[in-house]
């Protein structure tokens, strides 16, 4: 059985005068797509969804992390937000930080606090907490 991982894009307005996202959000498609291609050998299929009936205020790029979400129901991921998956973004470039949200739900789930955990709760990912 392939494990399914879509990326869900949800509406978003930009409330900081002083920022803007650096993003192509009509290029979204054909990236995931490319995901899709890379993974799709090794039984991973990833998709793309636009549901901009949920709108977020973006004042910078911590918010833009959470306009994407992520969802693998094989790993019980329902609606996770990126930054809940990647943590910090090491270089605020969304497509990179999108790659690596979709390679951990890939091949380390585990490795992903539980939603609602806040820190409390052991997923038995080995690390000790």
């Amino acid at each position: 059985m392939q494990k399914e991982i879509t990326v869900v894009r949800y509406g978003y307005k930009v409330t900081n005068s002083e920022w803007s996202p650096d993003i192509n959000i009509e290029g979204l498609d054909a990236f995931i797509n490319s995901l899709h291609d890379d993974l799709n050998s090794l039984g991973i299929t990833v998709s793309y969804l636009e549901d901009t009936k949920n709108v977020l205020e973006v004042g910078g790029y911590g918010d833009l992390l959470n306009i994407i979400r992520l969802r693998s129901p094989k790993d019980n991921i329902s609606n996770l937000c990126l930054g809940h998956v990647i943590g910090q973004s090491a270089n605020c470039d969304l497509l990179e930080d999108i790659r690596r949200g979709v390679s951990r739900v890939a091949f380390a789930p585990e490795m992903i606090e539980p939603e609602g955990s806040n820190k409390a709760v052991c997923h038995n990912c080995g690390c000790g907490c």
